[in-house]
């Protein structure tokens, strides 16, 4: 069996009320977790107050702490 470097992905465990920054692509910006299911997420936007259902998408990067949330729009 060889021996390689493995980058490793786990699903990120939402949960309700949670305020998230995705950082990059399409559902870039500020959201909040509003519904959790095995499958899905819904997720709002703090500014127009839109909702969408997602399937789970997200992994953990970072998590930072004083952070002025939601940002500008």
């Amino acid at each position: 069996m060889a021996i390689h470097d493995v980058t490793v992905f786990k699903p990120y465990p939402f949960r309700m009320g949670q305020k998230i920054n995705i950082q990059d692509g399409p559902r870039k910006g500020d959201w909040e977790v509003v519904a959790v299911t095995d499958r899905k997420v819904k997720l709002r936007c703090p500014f127009s107050k839109r909702e969408f259902d997602w399937n789970r998408f997200c992994y953990f990067i970072d998590k930072q702490k004083g952070v002025a949330w939601p940002g500008e729009e």
